[in-house]
């Protein structure tokens, strides 16, 4: 009965796939060798195996960096906790940590974005200059060289730094400030209401500190050639010719940009990261440095998404005021002039690119913040409230 077996060839088609490699004996050469050899979809693929092999060598080296980061990360923390001393929450230590680290974040964020920023003053100033970012950073880089593309990032570090010091340490400050005048009960009831308060204090100083760069950075980015050859050229010369005033004629404007810009960072992240913590599994206390950066990031970049979208017309008029403001005109005055110039639709003017830019900005600023806190051995910021030591 030879048809109820199979033939020894076709048992050896069907089953030398399963044979390991490197242990396949040669088959004898007969007419099924020609069907044996083609590759079934259960062979591996050796010519591949080099690549994956270098796959896993880049993945090795790769995770022995991360962790010989990762030890070099706490040897240095642990040498800026040992020099700087026990830090206690609320403690005036707390707050100057607070206020370095918000200089951090703001000052080299604010600068590192300086091209996407140069390019949205000069659209808000001549919506008609650039037709997009690239043919605008293209164009700059022909006439003006790679610095032109990185045009006011002096004044932008000097004030954004100097913003960031007194928006972050104050935010700290005044939070715990109003949180004792309501109590604990209500200030738990009544938290959002409490960082929205916190951070229009800070925000408000902070301006006044910000206030001179900006006017500077924003003259020298909108005018060609620059008016000025850096920060301290373009003060002498507005204070020359227009008084110490000339610095804060844009003050009133920058306050009606920045401080609901704030109240909408900060408000906005806190409960952002805290309905975060509150979805995921077990407590903030849980995650390790990474997630909790990780959490600051998104949190941050969702927040300044709604900062971009609230604050961007008064953000319009900023760049016009300071580029077009007339001498001796009335602030009231020359809203009126650039509104009947422009219009409802030209306050939107370069409103996605200022999107990207704040929504990269704001998560990249609470990531470095927050990691900044972490390297001082203090809690990242939002989620469950850390517990006052006594």
């Amino acid at each position: 009965m030879p048809l109820l077996f199979p033939s020894q060839d076709t048992l050896h088609d069907v089953f030398l796939p399963a044979v390991p490699f490197g242990r396949r004996s040669s088959p004898p050469q007969t007419q099924s060798n020609s069907v044996s050899s083609k590759r079934t979809p259960l062979q591996a693929r050796t010519e591949l195996y080099p690549t994956l092999s270098a796959v896993d060598d880049a993945k090795n080296k790769a995770n022995a960096l991360s962790a010989e980061a990762a030890k070099e990360f706490e040897k240095a923390s642990a040498a800026a906790q040992a020099k700087a001393g026990k830090i206690e929450l609320y403690s005036s230590k707390y707050y100057a940590a607070c206020t370095f680290g918000g200089l951090l974040a703001c000052g080299l964020t604010h600068t590192a974005v300086t091209p996407l920023d140069l390019v949205k003053c000069r659209r808000q100033v001549d919506s008609k200059m650039y037709t997009g970012n690239f043919q605008a950073w293209g164009k700059i880089g022909r006439a003006e060289g790679f610095r032109g593309v990185y045009t006011g990032w002096s004044p932008t570090f000097f004030g954004y730094s100097a913003q960031g010091a007194f928006k972050y340490g104050g935010y700290e400050f005044f939070k715990k400030f109003y949180s004792d005048l309501a109590g604990a009960e209500n200030a738990a009831k009544y938290k959002t209401s409490i960082f929205l308060v916190a951070s229009a204090s800070a925000e408000f100083i902070a301006d006044i500190a910000l206030c001179p760069f900006e006017a500077v950075k924003v003259r020298m980015q909108t005018t060609l050639p620059p008016f000025a050859k850096g920060t301290f050229d373009g003060i002498s010369q507005i204070t020359a010719k227009e008084g110490f005033g000339g610095l804060y004629k844009g003050l009133y404007p920058l306050w009606g940009r920045q401080i609901p810009y704030t109240m909408m960072k900060f408000a906005s992240f806190e409960t952002i990261v805290g309905m975060i913590y509150d979805r995921l599994p077990g407590q903030k206390s849980d995650y390790g440095k990474g997630a909790q950066t990780a959490v600051s990031f998104t949190g941050g970049y969702l927040a300044g998404i709604l900062c971009a979208i609230v604050s961007h017309p008064a953000d319009v008029m900023v760049s016009k005021l300071n580029a077009n403001r007339q001498a001796g005109e009335g602030f009231g005055a020359a809203m009126g002039r650039i509104y009947k110039d422009i219009g409802f639709g030209g306050l939107w003017n370069g409103l996605p690119v200022r999107i990207v830019m704040i929504g990269t900005l704001t998560g990249l600023q609470w990531m470095i913040y927050d990691y900044f806190k972490i390297f001082m051995g203090l809690p990242t910021t939002g989620g469950a409230a850390p517990p006052e030591k006594r």
